[in-house]
């Protein structure tokens, strides 16, 4: 209870009350995805590794968790009006599903050239696609305009406290179905994810190690943990499409003072990881979801003295939603 109360005391917009509320909130339209373990991958690595499946959630990926929490947030009023997102992936999706059940609208304003299986999974669950333009300026801008057409009420990607507060049920569960874990390893973007993951499992055990996995291409939180500050990049380069997102100010000041450190990959160990899920876990695993396993397996994990005691690591697997045609294309480059 402590250590509840001593993060519930920091100045974040979510903590572990929200989070349980959530937990209470969601609990029964989601599933409470398994935890694997493999002997062969425990091996590879040196280190006892346990995967939390969110590629097993409702949508396909561990967004369901906080749309799901943010739509069922919502008084009848503001949800008479339905919900609108600008995302090109998983958010998107989730968001739709968790409209659906409510039985509301939700506007999805989605880029061009958003992955071809995340725009179908929108278009499954009845979100009304909008296009835009790929840079973020234009997907605000889409989005913004929808809202004052619509009156609905936006729900950001990452950084809003609903969304952060549902992310962070992974951590409740995962840390009742593995309680010897020591160290998560969580895929880094925008920062909900990892700030959900990270304000519960410190509350629950302050002890416990919060490292982010992020792609070389597109490293800025790295970049931003380092210089003390939030970093965007002119441009991002990665397989991973689900981790092109940059820190927003809800979700930095949980990254600055609660994840440890940041580990950077390249996207050949993305891939290669994207395999030994599949080959040995028996488990389809986007690239944003396969970047725990490729960070364990890097040499910048191994060879850092720090990290040597991290015995018993958690892997959240985040999502399932594979683009099979532009993954083969850029396996063979």
């Amino acid at each position: 209870m402590e250590a509840e109360n001593e993060i519930r005391r920091e100045k974040y917009v979510a903590d572990i009350s929200s989070i349980r509320e959530a937990e209470v909130r969601i609990k029964s339209f989601i599933h409470k995805t398994p935890v694997l373990s493999s002997e062969s991958l425990n091996a590879v690595s040196g280190r006892r590794l346990f995967f939390k499946c969110e590629c097993f959630q409702k949508g396909g990926a561990f967004k369901f968790r906080g749309a799901c929490n943010a739509v069922f947030s919502l008084d009848n009023d503001e949800a008479a009006k339905g919900v609108v997102t600008h995302s090109s992936g998983n958010h998107a999706a989730a968001l739709s599903l968790a409209a659906k059940l409510r039985g509301i609208p939700a506007y999805i304003v989605i880029p061009n050239g958003a992955p071809k299986c995340k725009v179908e999974n929108v278009m499954r669950y009845g979100g009304q696609v909008i296009w835009s333009e790929a840079t973020m300026q234009s997907r605000e801008s889409v989005a913004s305009k929808v809202l004052q057409e619509t009156g609905a009420v936006l729900v950001h990607p990452y950084n809003d406290g609903r969304i952060i507060s549902g992310q962070g049920t992974i951590s409740l569960e995962f840390l009742e179905q593995a309680p010897q874990i020591d160290t998560l390893i969580v895929p880094i973007s925008g920062g909900g994810l990892i700030s959900g993951v990270a304000l519960a499992a410190k509350s629950i055990n302050p002890a416990i190690r919060v490292l982010a996995a992020e792609p070389r291409g597109a490293d800025d939180a790295a970049r931003s943990k380092a210089a003390g500050r939030i970093i965007t990049l002119p441009e991002t380069n990665t397989v991973a499409d689900g981790l092109r997102a940059f820190l927003g100010d809800f979700t930095w000041p949980i990254v600055r003072d609660l994840v440890e450190d940041i580990i950077t990959v390249e996207d050949n160990e993305i891939i290669e990881a994207m395999k030994l899920c599949y080959e040995i876990l028996k488990v389809a695993v986007e690239p944003s979801g396969a970047i725990g396993l490729a960070a364990v397996l890097s040499d910048s994990f191994k060879n850092n003295p720090a990290l040597k005691n991290c015995s018993n690591i958690g892997i959240i697997l985040s999502g399932g939603n594979v683009d099979l045609g532009r993954l083969w294309d850029s396996y063979r480059k």
